[in-house]
């Protein structure tokens, strides 16, 4: 098998994650939109809770409608990122975005193409305002991946 073949049987859009690819395919897989709303409520329950003194001004993530808070920290020259949210459906999407951008690099975080948002195919279960903080909560994990990137 060649490398090209061998790359399109395993993934055929690439998002800059392997984890987000895996993600996408998982919920294209699936017309139901109530599946894929089930698994966005599944990692929600998944993501560990981000101790109350670290849910600072500073971490939260400007343009949610709920309360947003992510951070990143370099171990190694790779992210570690820990996130909350109080509101069920976006701490899963922060959920979503922990698991995607993790053990990436600042570099790797910056390359993320944003359209895997739109081919989780989540925007038609989302209220606009929520599918507008899944794009918030990426662009300020982005933010902090080029803070970071400055100081290396």
């Amino acid at each position: 098998m060649t490398q090209t073949s061998a790359a399109d049987s395993k993934c055929i859009e690439n998002y800059g994650s392997e984890s987000i690819n895996e993600m996408v395919k998982k919920l294209k897989a699936t017309s139901d939109s109530r599946r894929r709303y089930e698994y966005v409520l599944w990692l929600a329950k998944k993501l560990p809770n981000l101790p109350e003194e670290l849910r600072t001004e500073t971490l939260k993530v400007k343009g949610c409608v709920s309360k947003v808070f992510v951070i990143g920290k370099l171990v190694n020259g790779r992210f570690e990122w820990q996130g909350y949210s109080d509101a069920l459906i976006t701490r899963g999407l922060l959920a979503f975005l922990i698991q995607g951008l993790n053990q990436l690099t600042p570099g790797e975080v910056l390359a993320i193409n944003p359209s895997f948002i739109t081919a989780t195919g989540l925007n038609g279960s989302l209220t606009p305002s929520r599918a507008n903080g899944f794009l918030n909560i990426l662009l300020s994990m982005q933010a902090q991946a080029k803070a970071h990137a400055r100081n290396i």
